[in-house]
């Protein structure tokens, strides 16, 4: 059994980690020319964004071959030499598996709109109303009705996506068995990390119904329990088999009840959930395409409950700020201009002394920030040309919309990956597909020669290996009405000792009232971002500006 207490996952998104052949886009060989960057990372694990054959409508997540890799990454000779490469310096494979929905370029799809009635029983297919209306009034997440015209026929097919990324229908066994037929596929190259996509929506109703709004559309798909019958008959039938195996799925609007089935190991699913509710607290009322800013308290509302009850469950969380489908923490929880290396480590520190298992994405782990844009011609992500439109046809002006899409596009983590000072950062010798920017001030180079954010990680990556009350420990929040300190106690059963974090979500100094518990101790510094002289635990404790501090007292 893996003790995924002890374990750190970087996430890599390779369209845009190096390009080794000079055409704009991150592949498979360019992630092998960097290896020992990989190597310095002390990294675990390594989660790849999917690189299978793909039109490349929403990013690789629309698959046309789920057997192959995209000529444009590589070939499967190059993924091979991959994981050989990474098992050599210990380091394992995650990769992406799509099933919610696929390409509508994939055989399955195609097969289907020829007439194989084998295959269309694979989709949620169904005719218009009486009316002629839709077959329901579900949302597509990436704007307008989530049903598209099935060929020539009378049929609409459910696409909770981009038109182009048909949904897969799970209460088909013979469907079932393709996608188990997938994972034991790359389970025989060796493969034993797998991070399921939007998995939590695979449980749509045999009988599809009209919804009252969007929150109850969701509950119409989201979390049914079927779910678990899938993910239990999922495990018993593939990556279950491999007592190394690491799995996490990605839950849409999901709850800890949900989630702790979904992750306890008796329950025989997951070994982790990835869960968002922490990154919608800088959307207003609920709105992800809005500029606000974040509502602190909320922040440690929703760390509280996700931490403390997945812990008392029995459940095991995925810890993280960043992926590619989210704006960089920094803009959003710290101060990218005046604080950005205090608060980049501050943020760092939150999450990986926390329960659960830390996922670093790519360039992080530099401090590198959203890239602000100039014009709406440099973003080429799906979702944010919807939205600029959507905005705009609310009312919104054309500076207006384009703000929110600064703040919150999925294309501010896509940025190339920052090597170097140069033109193109170091990743590619041509225009890349996406613009890097300020890689004048964070790049690899400059921070490997003179930064501290990269260190801090390694410090951070450390701890959890060698510190059990980290790896191992249960957890309790405490200072829970303070309007600026995030605090929590990691502790052991019949063990003394304890882990006390503190970090300061502002850029301002705070004085803490400490709990009496916690004062006149014998007090030893684990990790802090500022340099700590004689510090002692009395009544009161003061943090300067995004300072993080972790104390280990007995």
């Amino acid at each position: 059994m893996v003790n995924l207490g002890k374990k750190v996952i970087y996430q890599i998104y390779p369209k845009s980690f190096y390009d080794s052949n000079g055409d704009g886009i991150g592949d498979i060989p360019g992630i092998i020319k960097k290896l020992d960057y990989i190597k310095k990372l002390n990294v675990d694990m390594i989660w790849f964004n999917p690189f299978f054959v793909s039109p490349q409508h929403d990013n690789g997540y629309d698959i046309a071959d789920y057997y192959k890799i995209d000529p444009r990454f590589g070939t499967m000779a190059d993924f091979d030499e991959l994981v050989a490469k990474l098992k050599k310096i210990n380091v394992g494979v995650m990769l992406d598996m799509v099933f919610n929905h696929c390409s509508t370029d994939n055989e399955w799809f195609q097969k289907a709109l020829a007439g194989d009635k084998k295959y269309q029983k694979f989709f949620y297919l169904r005719k218009a109303k009486a009316d002629g209306s839709l077959p329901t009034n579900w949302q597509s997440k990436f704007g307008g009705p989530a049903w598209a015209k099935f060929g020539d026929t009378d049929y609409y097919y459910l696409h909770l996506y981009d038109p182009t990324q048909a949904d897969l229908d799970w209460h088909n066994p013979e469907l079932r068995k393709a996608v188990y037929k997938v994972v034991n596929f790359w389970r025989s190259k060796g493969i034993q990390g797998f991070r399921f996509d939007v998995i939590n929506v695979t449980g749509k109703a045999q009988k599809l119904v009209d919804s009252t709004g969007p929150d109850q559309e969701k509950s119409l798909y989201t979390d049914t329990p079927v779910v678990h019958k899938y993910l239990k008959e999922m495990n018993a039938n593939t990556f279950g088999k491999d007592p190394n195996s690491i799995t996490v799925g990605e839950m849409s609007s999901t709850t800890i009840k949900n989630s702790i089935e979904y992750s306890k190991p008796s329950e025989h699913e997951l070994s982790m959930v990835f869960n968002f509710h922490h990154l919608k607290v800088d959307y207003k009322n609920g709105e992800k395409w809005t500029k606000t800013p974040f509502d602190f308290m909320k922040l440690k509302e929703l760390f509280t409950q996700w931490q403390e009850k997945m812990d008392q469950g029995g459940g095991w969380n995925a810890l993280f700020w960043n992926n590619h489908d989210q704006p960089i923490a920094l803009n959003r929880f710290g101060d990218p201009g005046k604080y950005r290396i205090k608060s980049a480590e501050m943020l760092a520190t939150a999450i990986h002394l926390m329960r659960g298992t830390p996922y670093i994405y790519m360039g992080e782990e530099l401090g590198m920030v959203n890239p602000d844009y100039s014009s709406m011609k440099d973003y080429v992500d799906v979702e944010s040309l919807n939205a600029f439109k959507e905005l705009k046809k609310k009312g919104m002006t054309a500076k207006e919309a384009f703000e929110i899409i600064q703040t919150k596009s999925r294309d501010n983590s896509r940025t190339p990956m920052h090597w170097d000072a140069s033109k193109y950062a170091g990743f590619s010798k041509v225009k890349p597909w996406l613009m890097p920017k300020k890689q004048d001030k964070i790049n690899v180079q400059e921070e490997l020669r003179h930064g501290e954010i990269f260190n801090y990680y390694q410090k951070l990556i450390k701890l959890r290996k060698n510190e059990p009350l980290v790896s191992d420990g249960h957890i309790k929040m405490f200072l829970k009405n303070d309007p600026q300190i995030l605090a929590y106690e990691r502790f052991l059963e019949n063990k003394n000792d304890k882990l006390l974090v503190f970090t300061n979500f502002y850029g301002k100094k705070h004085i803490v009232q400490l709990p009496e518990k916690y004062q006149n101790k014998h007090v030893q510094v684990i990790i802090s971002n500022y340099k700590q002289t004689n510090l002692s635990l009395n009544e009161r404790l003061t943090l300067r500006p995004y300072e993080a501090l972790a104390v280990k007292i007995s």
